[in-house]
């Protein structure tokens, strides 16, 4: 890793670079990529920018298997790039939604993008997602809806959204896809991941005529004792740690890079 440290970053956005490289070839290995669109953000720490609002995002242009820890860009609140030595292009328009995110939702240092299948097409329905099965009942009340306004690069949508999204770590984008944002990255991930399986189920059922229930007490007691969101239980970071090192297996190392 010392080999590639360029000499002026600071460890800690080494380290973040590592991390969301990571998460974007793990992204990949799962389905979650979208062509060379979506993202997943973090803001960088204020040991690396002094309190200022400076971000991590994808080189637009790049599959997700080909994101590495140097490639990544920092960019401002506005999207516009800060390191003018990296050859890649940023999508400002792309950064809008996580802009407002990250700018007015407390705690929110990762948000994740995804239009996989299934998370589309529980998008797509009126009823959302069901509470009915073992991963759904782990996010009552932590999901929220907006509506679809068209594609999400419009500033003047953000009002609007940051209202839908309230205080819920999760958000269903109606007709459009997931969202997911975080304190660190693998409770983002965990989050995510949770929602998405919910979704991948009840996609499945849809063939299998009316589910069965599950009443709000039970969810409300299921989601306080869903122990991957727990920070007594890390939070996430087992969980991605063990995703790390399955896509390292699969792809190599070469995401450190």
């Amino acid at each position: 890793m010392n080999a590639v440290l360029k000499p002026q970053m600071h460890p800690d956005e080494w380290k973040a670079r590592v991390e969301l490289a990571a998460a974007y070839r793990i992204f990949d290995m799962l389905g979650w990529a979208e062509m060379i669109y979506n993202h997943i953000t973090v803001r960088l720490p204020d040991s690396v920018t002094g309190g200022a609002k400076q971000f991590l995002i994808n080189p637009f242009g790049l599959h997700y298997s080909e994101v590495t820890a140097s490639n990544l860009l920092k960019i401002d609140i506005e999207g516009n790039k800060l390191d003018a030595g990296n050859p890649w292009p940023v999508n400002p328009a792309g950064f809008t939604i996580h802009a407002a995110i990250h700018d007015n939702v407390e705690g929110a240092h990762c948000v994740m993008h995804t239009h996989t299948t299934s998370g589309l097409a529980v998008a797509c329905t009126e009823g959302g997602l069901a509470q009915n099965n073992f991963y759904s009942a782990q996010l009552h009340d932590l999901v929220a809806y907006h509506d679809f306004e068209g594609i999400t690069i419009h500033a003047d949508e953000a009002p609007r959204l940051l209202a839908s999204m309230g205080k819920r770590p999760l958000m269903i984008l109606r007709n459009h896809g997931l969202l997911a944002a975080g304190h660190t990255l693998p409770l983002a991930f965990v989050n995510l991941w949770t929602l998405q399986r919910a979704c991948d189920i009840r996609v499945a059922q849809a063939a299998l005529g009316r589910a069965i229930p599950i009443p709000t007490p039970v969810a409300i007691k299921t989601t306080a004792d869903a122990l991957q969101f727990d920070q007594r239980f890390g939070a996430g970071q087992d969980v991605f740690d063990a995703m790390t090192r399955l896509m390292e297996q699969r792809c190599g190392p070469g995401y450190k890079t």
